[in-house]
């Protein structure tokens, strides 16, 4: 059954009733014969692509007057464009049916409506909630301003508790029109990107509809205002770098660039030189047909669940993604974005520098259970630094790799990749396996087991100071700094002073924190208290 929204009133037949022609010729035949009806306010749209914006729809009708409606029909390939007054729609009909327009390099088919006005039911509110962010930016753009021609918007992701990716961003506000060029970057601290649409309209209709929303629920909040430069210039293809329209640029070197180079405090009049890419203006007559994601084919986005996120535009379905440890299911579209980064890949990983006297399957289990729930640990047998570590979820093997990518782990910086495999597969029965893979699912000790668990807000980075919690009464600074001596130089040491269950303790490098919580998690204090340890960003 279609998720679209339905139309409630008018004459005639209902959208969803319609049938599809068999081809273009055929189409053209039926609109032809549909025009007998006479004219309507409103217009309908045919053979649109599959991946057409409420943007795209109402820049075609832009020149010919104010538009109070828009209805799309994605699974079918239609739309629906109500006018105010029923001239406007005639002119409309007229011009396309002389000259067909295009959008995304599809001829689309133009004709009235047997509908005289278009009425959309409430059970899709984030669907009415882009068609209406849709009108109001073209609304902008007919009577003029400041604002009406920019199409590079800035963004700044604040409270930054999952990674977020070019991938995550395109797949979010591609929902509101073609996306050209992005790069992301961090500068005082704080992630930021610079994101350039092929029009007007579809950035200020996605800076209406996606300013100050979440992207997971309570954290990613975006925020969005316009930026000073007229264009982006990309020279790579990369995870900083993406250019949507050209995707044979080479991917170059992610890592080295400059933060200040991205700054809003550049010159208005000054284009930054990321490389020499394209330039689009508006364009009232359709869209750019854009190149896939690099890496991020249409079949890994789908997602068997929905979760929470812009709570205040809540209502539609069918997106779906794995919802990041215990959050809420609520409004699925920005879900679904995120879901694109963390389905772009599977849950286990390559770990690889280890050291091979020290690393275990229970070791490994507990550095990366701080970013998800780890299921199974395999230790190569032929090579003993290297080890697969199969997560709970995908998106908790990106936590992961974000978080402990070239972090020094007994001396030696590890590397944390995504793996080629699906899962990590157990030896079989009487196959000798010298204890080095282990199977974690049901461990009592999983961080993320309780769906809302606190643990989900409180991932950070390695660092120099560790979270104690879960500490007896009757246990003394003294005896809890004697055992983390064993693993490291402890340079202060607090409790909390409202509850002395928790602690924090500084360790001489962030190095010496990671092997203190290797060794110091789950430390048994007591017969019924063992240790928790986390890392932290507070100080002591």
């Amino acid at each position: 059954m279609s998720n679209s929204p339905v139309v409630t009133n008018g004459t005639g037949l209902s959208p969803q009733h319609m049938s599809n022609a068999g081809d273009n010729e055929a189409k053209k035949v039926k609109l032809d014969a549909n025009n007998m009806n006479g004219p309507s306010r409103v217009v309908h749209l045919r053979s649109l692509p599959p991946d057409v914006t409420d943007a795209e729809v109402v820049q075609l009708g832009i020149p010919f007057g104010r538009m109070t409606n828009v209805l799309l029909l994605k699974q079918k390939g239609q739309a629906f464009l109500e006018f105010e007054d029923e001239q406007a729609a005639n002119n409309f009909v007229t011009l396309h049916q002389e000259h067909a327009p295009q959008i995304r390099g599809r001829t689309v088919f133009v004709q009235f409506s047997n509908h005289k006005e278009l009425k959309t039911d409430q059970a899709h509110s984030f669907q009415n909630a882009t068609a209406k962010a849709a009108l109001q930016a073209a609304q902008q753009v007919t009577m003029g301003g400041t604002d009406c021609e920019k199409k590079v918007l800035r963004v700044i992701v604040e409270n930054l508790v999952y990674p977020v990716t070019i991938d995550v961003l395109h797949t979010i506000f591609c929902k509101f029109g073609k996306v050209q060029k992005m790069i992301i970057f961090t500068k005082n601290n704080t992630f930021q990107a610079l994101i350039q649409y092929c029009d007007s309209i579809s950035a200020s209709s996605s800076k209406l509809s996606l300013d100050n929303q979440n992207i997971y629920n309570g954290c990613c909040t975006l925020r969005i205002d316009y930026s000073k430069l007229n264009t982006l210039n990309v020279k790579y293809n990369n995870d900083k770098s993406r250019d949507f329209t050209n995707p044979n640029l080479p991917s170059g070197e992610s890592g080295g660039m400059d933060p200040n180079m991205y700054g809003e405090d550049y010159p208005r009049e000054r284009t930054q030189n990321y490389g020499g890419g394209m330039s689009g203006g508006p364009n009232f007559g359709g869209g750019m047909s854009g190149a896939q994601i690099p890496g991020l084919g249409m079949a890994q986005m789908a997602g068997p669940r929905g979760m929470g996120g812009m709570a205040g535009m809540g209502g539609m379905g069918g997106m779906g993604m794995n919802v990041p440890m215990g959050m809420n299911v609520g409004m699925p579209m920005m879900g679904q974005m995120a879901q694109m980064a963390g389905q772009a890949g599977n849950a286990v990983l390559l770990v690889s520098n280890l050291d091979e006297q020290m690393v275990t399957p229970d070791a490994l289990f507990t550095l990366f259970g701080v970013y998800g729930d780890v299921h199974r640990v395999k230790i190569l047998f032929n090579k003993k630094d290297n080890a697969l570590v199969q997560m709970a979820e995908p998106h908790q093997a990106q936590l992961a790799i974000a978080h402990l990518d070239k972090v020094k782990v007994w001396g030696k910086p590890i590397r944390v990749t995504q793996s080629k495999h699906a899962v990590v597969q157990m030896p079989k029965e009487g196959q000798p396996d010298a204890g080095l893979t282990k199977d974690f699912t049901n461990s009592q000790l999983h961080r993320f087991k309780r769906p809302g668990s606190k643990n989900c807000q409180n991932i950070f980075p390695p660092s120099g100071v560790l979270h104690l919690s879960n500490i007896p009464a009757n246990v003394t600074e003294e005896e809890l700094k004697e055992a983390f001596q064993q693993h490291g130089n402890v340079v202060a040491f607090k409790f909390f002073p409202k509850d002395r269950k928790m602690a924090l303790i500084q360790m001489d490098s962030p190095d010496e924190s990671v092997t203190a919580l290797i060794a110091m998690h789950n430390y048994p204090l007591s017969e019924s208290n063992h240790l928790r340890v986390s890392f932290t960003k507070s100080t002591i």
